[in-house]
């Protein structure tokens, strides 16, 4: 079977992609050896969010104790997870349906290339003039003894009853969200992260702050610990960990991978189709092209040339899309992606962090200030709110922001949209916001 563009995934660079050069009278067939949806609406964001619900009316509840609310609520995980599904389920049929009703032909199975334009599928063997690898992530290999005793985060968000004790190897954005969902719902977690803090990509007295937050529920958080083996035990597990001359030992009813993704390429069989790859990444170019096949194009966290995020994945699909209806004339450009961690409360970051505008050479003023005492913690009994802005000298044009606290994974995009589009701090300033809400602290900030 011959095709116009041949897409491996069907997640959000699949779904972007395929309607655009279909839109466009060209034939697509899309692969898939995992439920159509992909990793957002299936096994990520999105259904961890609906699991962020339940959390936060314990969150509010814990707060508000003593300020006029008096309750004893409490998680049921699987009513949560049926909540969650009522999501999720129709998710795989709905995609499904989106395509076919396009003249989209679906395919179920591994994809292998087989040669620069041709793959197969279990027994279909397909060709295609151009083929999109659009195949998500997976979970970084550690090398360690009993890996195979790890569970991903699609296993957490589908597991029917959560277990007492939970660790999660690792520091970033999993451990963190995980974490704050658990050990609300009743578990006891610990976190082992390799490095000196969690959530890395963030800024330091951000994280700081956010880390009392995860003292006050009960999350142990070992850091400068690195995993060295996992073992399987009558009871559940024991996860040893190294700590400079330290060893450690923790029990587990369940240990969770959190310490990274990487390109899901391992399967496609690249070396048939002549697509490079280096250090577990494809070898693009700025068109997001193979630079040894370019008939192989790459998009979201298949490609990783940006962050791995949902509205990265959609924009990258309308690179590729582009190019390949218009020949390569479209570019990259990741000016103001906000980034959340959904913690709770949450923290959120856009542009350039201190560290990065200091080796850039830019002249900048910084405000860093926690801001517990402003009316919008206060009004919560939120002790954990805070900000770091960094604003170009002369120009005014904003240069980072970065925010934790009630609000801050919305009103961060607002400084996203000031600095994809340059407004300056003097033009968010002069905005008059609906008062009193998260945007109307805004002004001060600045």
């Amino acid at each position: 079977m011959d095709y116009d563009l041949i897409i491996i995934g069907t997640g959000t660079a699949a779904m972007v992609a395929a309607m655009r050069v279909r839109d466009a009278g060209w034939t697509v067939a899309v692969i898939d050896e995992k439920p159509f949806g992909g990793t957002c609406a299936l096994r990520g964001c999105d259904p961890k969010k609906m699991l962020v619900s339940g959390a936060e009316v314990i969150d509010a509840e814990r707060r508000m104790s003593g300020h006029g609310v008096d309750g004893d609520l409490r998680i049921d995980w699987p009513e949560l997870i049926g909540f969650k599904r009522t999501f999720t389920d129709p998710v795989p049929e709905k995609h499904e349906h989106r395509y076919r009703d396009k003249g989209i032909d679906t395919f179920h199975g591994a994809a292998k290339f087989t040669g620069p334009n041709s793959l197969k599928v279990d027994a279909a063997e397909l060709s295609g003039r151009h083929v999109l690898i659009a195949s998500g992530a997976a979970p970084v290999p550690l090398g360690i003894a009993g890996e195979d005793h790890l569970v991903d985060n699609e296993f957490f968000l589908a597991m029917e009853q959560l277990p007492r004790r939970i660790v999660l190897v690792g520091g970033g954005y999993i451990a963190a969200e995980f974490s704050n969902i658990a050990a609300r719902a009743g578990a006891k977690v610990t976190v082992i992260q390799r490095g000196s803090r969690m959530l890395t990509h963030f800024e330091p007295e951000l994280v700081g702050w956010l880390t009392e937050s995860f003292d006050s529920i009960g999350v142990q958080v070992l850091t400068d610990t690195t995993v060295v083996a996992i073992e399987r035990k009558d009871s559940g597990f024991v996860v040893h960990g190294e700590r400079g001359d330290d060893r450690i030992a923790v029990e587990a009813d369940l240990v969770v991978h959190a310490a990274g993704r990487t390109p899901a390429l391992d399967r496609l069989n690249l070396v048939a189709a002549d697509v490079a790859v280096a250090q577990g990444r494809l070898k693009l170019n700025e068109y997001l092209q193979s630079v040894t096949n370019p008939a192989v194009y790459a998009a979201g966290d298949a490609a990783q040339q940006g962050p791995p995020l949902t509205p990265v994945s959609s924009h990258d699909a309308k690179v590729v899309a582009g190019n390949l209806l218009e020949g390569n004339q479209r570019t990259l450009d990741y000016r103001g992606v906000p980034s959340v961690a959904f913690t709770l409360p949450p923290i959120a970051a856009v542009g350039m962090g201190e560290d990065e505008a200091r080796r850039s050479g830019a002249q900048f003023r910084l405000k860093c200030e926690r801001a517990s005492r402003w009316y919008t913690a206060r009004r919560l009994a939120e002790p954990v709110y805070g900000y770091k802005t960094l604003v170009e000298e002369g120009t005014g044009r904003i240069l980072g922001a970065h925010l934790v606290g009630p609000h801050a994974d919305e009103v961060i995009n607002i400084f996203a949209l000031a600095i994809r589009h340059n407004l300056t701090a003097n033009d968010l300033k002069s905005t008059m916001f609906a008062y009193p809400t998260g945007a109307s602290d805004v002004g001060y900030m600045l």
